[in-house]
């Protein structure tokens, strides 16, 4: 069966893991028009949770997600070093650095995220930020000859930098404004739980201060924090989190606001452009516009989109966001939208595991454990249900 819309087909931008799902959701839905990926980077798409955990520790040297025979097979056009540098809606065409046009019938905008930097941060050798394959392998050869690494930023990146590099031998000092590592997502008492474990991996964990300044000549010699302590180190990490790759949509007169605002199905305020992943903030059931950086949220996403845009009926499951987080042999799992000033039920704690539910308004509304995959994930249902708080608390009483 023909699905395609026209001859320029199916645009998407950006080169991660919502192109690649998104692209392979349109051939199961046998969509046959033109599918085009616009990645900006010269690597196949590939998976970026192992960046700050198994390639950073040369466990893995491969995190491409498909092959280049999967795109061939499913003649999926994969366009890299193709950087998206606006989009004339009117024209149906997006401009690339090159200075080429790209038309498209429809375009799907799914270019992630780009980590934040520290203002008038000194340009030295030995600092370092993570969000692409050749920044992860530059750490890991700076790890390869540091002692000392300052790690700037305690939420999941940075934490799961910290706990990598312990484990390659290198003494870290972890650095947060916040009270605890992670309380601005998951609030302070949960991030005193996640401190604990990386004081117990020789870690300093340094909360309630920030970065006054970076000392080096060439080189980085030290951190100055705002207690005015110095700490003397050969590597910075920079990990104070990521924003919208939004900035080449600026002229484009698409609604914009901490991310592409979309619908309930991921349709911007353009005519035929969409988006989905970390870029986009999708409408949710409340009507609130809501923007999810978990891997998982991607394919959910895409398995809505794409029945949207080929003119089908979206999907009317219940989705429950999941995401996850590994740091040392521990492996941190969430389920559903817990929030910093929710009410906090920790029914479990043996020192390293823990399990801990989320209460809002006297209903269940996340559930968050470190090493306990079972009682998290049989939580689902209710918290889908938004089920009272103690149905959950009486199945651990």
């Amino acid at each position: 069966m023909s699905t395609s819309t026209g001859s320029a087909g199916i645009v998407i931008v950006g080169g991660g893991l919502a192109a690649v799902r998104t692209a392979e959701q349109l051939r199961r839905a046998e969509y046959d028009g033109a599918i085009t990926i616009l990645s900006e980077e010269d690597h196949l798409p590939y998976d970026r949770p192992p960046l700050s955990k198994d390639l950073l520790r040369g466990e893995v040297d491969d995190v491409t997600l498909k092959p280049q025979e999967f795109y061939d097979e499913r003649e999926i056009t994969v366009r890299l070093g193709a950087r998206a540098t606006g989009v004339d809606t009117a024209a149906h065409t997006v401009a690339l650095a090159d200075g080429t046009t790209v038309a498209y019938d429809q375009l799907i905008i799914a270019t992630g995220l780009v980590p934040r930097r520290i203002p008038d941060m000194p340009d030295l050798e030995g600092i370092r930020v993570l969000r692409s394959f050749e920044e992860s392998l530059a750490l890991r050869q700076a790890a390869g000859s540091a002692r000392h690494a300052v790690v700037i930023g305690a939420g999941f990146i940075g934490c799961e930098v910290a706990a990598s590099l312990r484990g390659l031998g290198v003494e870290v000092v972890l650095v947060e404004p916040q009270p605890a590592p992670l309380a601005s997502v998951l609030g302070w008492r949960i991030g005193e739980l996640v401190a604990r474990l990386h004081r117990a991996e020789g870690v300093d964990v340094r909360t309630g201060v920030g970065v006054a300044r970076v000392r080096g000549h060439g080189r980085v010699e030290s951190v100055v924090l705002s207690d005015d302590s110095e700490i003397d180190t050969d590597l910075v990490v920079v990990g104070i989190g990521s924003r919208p790759a939004t900035e080449w949509l600026a002229d484009s007169g698409i609604d914009l606001d901490n991310g592409v605002l979309c619908d309930e199905v991921g349709r911007t305020s353009a005519p035929d452009v969409w988006a989905l992943g970390d870029v986009a903030s999708w409408r949710d059931k409340s009507g609130h516009q809501v923007r999810v950086e978990h891997w998982s949220n991607v394919a959910d996403q895409a398995r809505v989109v794409v029945p949207a845009l080929l003119g089908g009926d979206k999907p009317a499951t219940v989705v429950v966001p999941y995401f996850w987080s590994d740091q040392y042999d521990i492996k941190f799992q969430c389920l559903g939208e817990p929030a910093a000033d929710d009410t906090v039920h920790l029914v479990e704690d043996d020192g390293r595991r823990f399990l801990a539910y989320y209460e809002r308004d006297g209903a269940v509304i996340g559930v968050v454990g470190a090493g306990m995959p079972g009682p998290v994930m049989k939580t689902r249902a209710k918290i889908a249900a938004g089920a009272p708080i103690a149905d959950v608390l009486g199945d651990d009483a």
